[in-house]
């Protein structure tokens, strides 16, 4: 009997984060994988980790968002560590792009490495290979990724803000 893994990678949190910016429940596999540089077999691989975590519910298309929030704030910087590296040139990120940009003012910027990026700041591995050409293509996917850099990546404060700027964006009310 072939045991199957089921520990969550980075491409998970990047697909659930995606489904989150499209706020839609009947979405397909095929156009999600298109969207965020991903093979469909990828995709179904995650929907797969994702259930077994409960991230997913059992049909495999609503986001379990308290649960999700709850791996982001407390367990994503243990699982998917990152410090700031050399500059470099980018797409913005953690605190460096919105929505944090407009709270958090700071002399250091922080880019996803990208060859079509125009930003030139300390480079943050992001969480998937495919997360900055998928983040320029969906804003709000942006905007949810770099939130999730800000807690990968930033002190207590920028923590903070981004937990609660997330928890407008999934529709959790305190």
């Amino acid at each position: 009997m072939k045991v199957q893994k089921q520990q969550i990678k980075s491409q998970d949190i990047l697909l659930l984060l995606k489904i989150i910016s499209a706020g839609n429940a009947t979405w397909n596999q095929i156009p999600m994988a298109e969207a965020l540089g991903l093979s469909q077999s990828e995709v179904s691989e995650s929907v797969s980790r994702s259930k077994y975590s409960g991230l997913l519910d059992p049909t495999g298309k609503i986001v379990m968002k308290l649960s999700l929030l709850e791996f982001i704030q407390y367990g994503l910087r243990y699982v998917f560590p990152q410090q700031p590296g050399p500059i470099v040139r980018g797409v913005p990120t953690a605190h460096s792009a919105s929505p944090l940009k407009n709270e958090i003012q700071s002399s250091e910027a922080y880019v996803w490495p990208y060859g079509k990026g125009n930003v030139r700041g300390h480079s943050i591995i992001p969480l998937y290979v495919s997360a900055p050409e998928a983040a320029l293509k969906d804003e709000k996917l942006h905007e949810l990724l770099a939130l999730v850099d800000a807690i990968r990546v930033g002190r207590a404060r920028e923590r903070g803000l981004a937990i609660q700027e997330l928890k407008k964006r999934f529709g959790i009310e305190e």
